[in-house]
């Protein structure tokens, strides 16, 4: 059985999908992009304000599922230019101790959501 997951504190989606989806003691999280939930507007000044509000973003879809961060058994990065990598990457690695940090890609694409610069998605296991 499958529970769907969803909070204010996340952006709501813009299609059909939900924020996630709790299966059993695993969360699936949709690819998060730097919408602010409250304005509803890109914070994208910089590519590290940028990944902050997607990680702003996945917190609070694990919270709402009761999880935390040292719960994220996976993580899926989509950018749109590589050069971006290392600035991404010092954002995200605040939010996880190395050494139990989950199985990550990241991935070059051509475009994402609202031209956005990165996406992430994640899976969770309570």
């Amino acid at each position: 059985m499958k529970k769907i997951i969803q909070t204010k504190d996340a952006p709501a989606p813009i299609g059909a999908y939900n924020q996630a989806i709790l299966s059993g003691d695993t969360l699936y999280i949709s690819g998060q992009i730097a919408l602010n939930p409250v304005s509803g507007k890109l914070e994208d000044s910089s590519i590290k304000e940028e990944t902050e509000q997607v990680m702003r973003n996945l917190k609070a879809i694990l919270q709402a599922a009761e999880l935390d961060f040292e719960d994220v058994v996976k993580s899926s990065i989509f950018i749109s230019d590589m050069r971006n990598f290392a600035a991404i990457n010092a954002v995200y690695s605040k939010y996880f101790d190395e050494a139990t940090a989950p199985a990550r890609e990241t991935v070059e694409v051509a475009n994402l959501p609202k031209y956005v610069n990165v996406e992430i998605s994640m899976i969770a296991v309570k």
